[in-house]
């Protein structure tokens, strides 16, 4: 990460945390329904110290990766195979279209009834919930493949297989990197709205509706400053730097988070 971009990130960061203790001291809120920066950073810390946070916190990435992971396993296939075959496309396009809209979170009591609660229901819901942008990011960054790229390497004598591995997936890989992207994104919302309903007593999305009900608002803000802060670091060091080295290392995209 350069510096600029730290500082760019410290600064974004600096301006949010102004605005909210703006809000939180103006008076317009009662303190117990919008703390202070100061009341979060107990909160936090004591979620920190008393060892509170990283059970929450791998549970949540437990179920986050676990899901996240099927989902690229499975989008990325069927968004190249739709991309590359008119049967394929034409089988998976309907369901797409049609399961894409509804939310997550509507599937909850029927994955409830399914499999319970606990793990097995909400990694179901966080699958759902990502897999749809993998797909149809993969099925349309090898549709936007050039053309003249795969004329030009099969004017050269490149087979099916190496025009797959060195044209086709290649030109589809910044496609692939912005649903990853957005597949993570809605895998945290699904698992925080999953965890609060069909989870037990574990992780970051319970202890925000539990403390809910105990009015403890520095709790829930901490515990959303901490799922902001898991998000940060994954942006920063694993889906930057990974376009780093493949499609902003072969000059694919005019600027690089970095």
């Amino acid at each position: 990460m350069s510096v600029r971009s730290s500082l760019g990130a410290l600064l974004s960061i600096a301006v949010a945390c102004a605005v909210w203790e703006a809000f939180a001291r103006s008076g317009y809120v009662a303190p117990a329904l919008a703390p202070s920066l100061e009341a979060i950073g107990k909160a936090f810390s004591r979620m920190v110290f008393s060892g509170a946070l990283l059970r929450h916190t791998s549970y949540t990435l437990y179920r986050v990766l676990f899901g996240f992971v099927l989902a690229g396993c499975a989008g990325v296939p069927i968004g190249i195979l739709m991309g590359r075959f008119r049967r394929v496309e034409r089988f998976f396009g309907p369901l797409v279209s049609v399961l894409m809209p509804i939310p997550s979170l509507a599937w909850v009591p029927v994955f409830i009834l399914w499999f319970g609660l606990g793990n097995a229901a909400t990694i179901a819901l966080v699958f759902y919930a990502a897999t749809f942008p993998v797909i149809v990011n993969t099925w349309t960054g090898v549709r936007s493949v050039n053309r003249l790229w795969i004329r030009a390497a099969e004017a050269m004598g490149a087979d099916e297989k190496a025009l797959f591995h060195k044209v086709v997936l290649p030109g589809a890989l910044p496609f692939i990197i912005a649903g990853l992207r957005q597949s993570f994104a809605r895998a945290w919302i699904a698992v925080v709205g999953g965890e609060m309903i069909a989870a037990t007593s574990w992780g970051l999305g319970w202890v925000i509706f539990d403390s809910k009900e105990f009015l403890r608002t520095d709790i829930m803000m901490a515990s959303l400053a901490a799922i902001g802060l898991i998000g940060l670091a994954f942006e920063r060091l694993v889906f930057g730097s990974f376009e780093r080295r493949t499609v902003g290392r072969w000059g694919m995209v005019k600027s690089v988070r970095g």
